[in-house]
């Protein structure tokens, strides 16, 4: 049983359950999630649907 984590900053949910103010992303057949930081500070890079790599 592991813990949600963010793909971009390493922090974990308190469940293993991806909370819903996170956000999640498809890049190259994987599912990432972001936390809610993450997912306010590249917003912009989301909705374009950028790579990751690329903010």
């Amino acid at each position: 049983m592991s813990r949600a984590t963010c793909s971009m900053c390493g922090q974990q949910a308190e469940t293993e359950e991806v909370p819903l103010t996170w956000g999640t992303s498809v890049e190259n057949g994987r599912k990432l999630v972001y936390c809610d930081r993450c997912t306010r500070e590249n917003v912009r890079n989301i909705e374009g649907k950028l790579d990751s790599v690329y903010w």
